[in-house]
């Protein structure tokens, strides 16, 4: 049945963003041809949250996920990422960062069990 996820991201300077992804991030991946660049993504989970009510229904959110969201932070920000101060949620220690080229991404710790591996 499904045997993976193909996540898709609409940037305004898609070739910023590309970059950003594999240079910066670090993610490897293949090209499908002139120049559309499909990235090889870490293990991954999805989560379904309730709303508030049906105006956020069927809304879509992405977060990288990383062990320790201070030592990711300042790597960003030695490669001139900007990020937002660390917060805690609770189910996880958050920031966000700018990817350039196409706005703003979450970043988070997780303090939850995370089901990847499991």
């Amino acid at each position: 049945m499904v045997n993976a996820v193909h996540a898709m991201l609409y940037a305004a300077d898609a070739e910023k963003t590309r970059v950003f992804l594999k240079e910066v991030i670090g993610l490897s991946g293949v090209d499908a041809g002139r120049g559309w660049l499909i990235f090889a993504l870490p293990p991954a989970e999805i989560a379904v949250h309730p709303t508030e009510g049906e105006a956020d229904c069927g809304r879509t959110e992405l977060y990288l996920m990383c062990d320790d969201i201070h030592a990711a932070i300042a790597d960003l920000k030695s490669k001139g990422v900007a990020c937002s101060p660390a917060a805690d949620r609770g189910w996880g220690i958050v920031t966000s960062i700018k990817v350039p080229g196409y706005g703003e991404m979450g970043l988070y710790q997780p303090r939850h069990p995370v089901a990847f591996g499991a």
